[in-house]
C-alpha cells in the first residue's frame, strides 16, 4: 500500500501544541503514546494498527496545525523584525506542508482528520518584544522535536516512522535557528530528547 508521504506537507492539528509547550506543550514520547492510545504500542497488524496511527497522526496533525496558528500570531505582533518575520512565515509554511501531507495520510488510511481550533490560548499577553515571541516559537519548536521523537517509534506503518522522523529533523532546525536569532547556542546537546 502506497501512502502520500512526500516532503512538505505533513502537519499535525490539534494534539501537537498539547503535546508541545507552554499552550500545552512539552509533553514527552510517553504522553503522545496516552494521547495516541495505549493500543498504539501493542497494535502490530491490521485495522488496530491502521486505527492507532491515524490516532498519532491526528495528534501530529493537531499539533501543527496549533504551530500554523502560533506563527500567525507572531507574523501579526509587529514585534519582529522583517528578516525574522519572514524566517517565521518560512516555518510556518512547513509546518502548513506538513498539516497537508498528515492530513491527506489519514485519509488514506480511511480516518478522518482533525481540524484547527477556532481559538488557541497562547500567551500573548507574555509577548512584548521579539526576543518573546522567538522563545515561545523556540518552546513550541522543541516540543514539536520531543513529540515527534516519542512518535517515531510507535507507528506499526514504518513508512510512517520514517515521514515523521523527517519531520522532527525539520522542526529540529526551526528550534535551532530560533534559538540563534535568540543569541544562544543553536545546539544545546549531543542529543535531542
Amino acid at each position: 500500500m502506497s501512502f502520500l508521504i512526500d516532503q512538505g506537507s505533513l502537519e499535525p492539528v490539534t494534539a501537537r501544541r498539547g503535546f508541545l509547550g507552554t499552550s500545552g506543550l512539552l509533553l514527552s514520547g510517553a504522553a503522545v503514546a496516552l494521547l495516541a492510545g495505549r493500543d498504539a504500542l501493542a497494535a502490530t497488524k491490521g485495522k488496530d494498527a491502521n486505527i492507532a496511527d491515524v490516532r498519532i497522526l491526528n495528534t501530529a496533525l493537531a499539533a501543527e496545525l496549533e504551530a500554523i496558528a502560533a506563527y500567525q500570531v507572531g507574523a501579526e505582533s509587529g514585534l519582529l523584525q522583517p528578516p525574522l518575520k519572514a524566517i517565521a512565515l518560512t516555518f510556518q509554511g512547513h509546518h502548513k506542508e506538513h498539516a497537508d501531507l498528515l492530513s491527506k495520510t489519514i485519509v488514506t488510511l480511511g480516518g478522518k482528520a482533525v481540524l484547527a481550533k477556532p481559538n488557541y490560548m497562547f500567551p500573548t499577553e507574555t509577548l512584548k518584544n521579539q526576543a518573546d515571541v522567538l522563545r515561545f516559537a523556540a518552546t513550541l519548536e522543541k516540543g514539536a522535536v520531543s513529540a515527534y521523537l516519542g512518535a517515531v517509534p510507535l507507528f506499526a506503518n514504518r513508512d510512517l516512522s520514517k515521514a515523521a522522523a523527517s519531520i522532527l529533523g525539520d522542526e529540529a532546525m526551526h528550534w535551532a535557528v530560533l534559538r540563534q536569532a535568540l543569541g544562544e547556542v543553536p545546539v544545546p546537546s549531543a542529543f535531542v530528547s
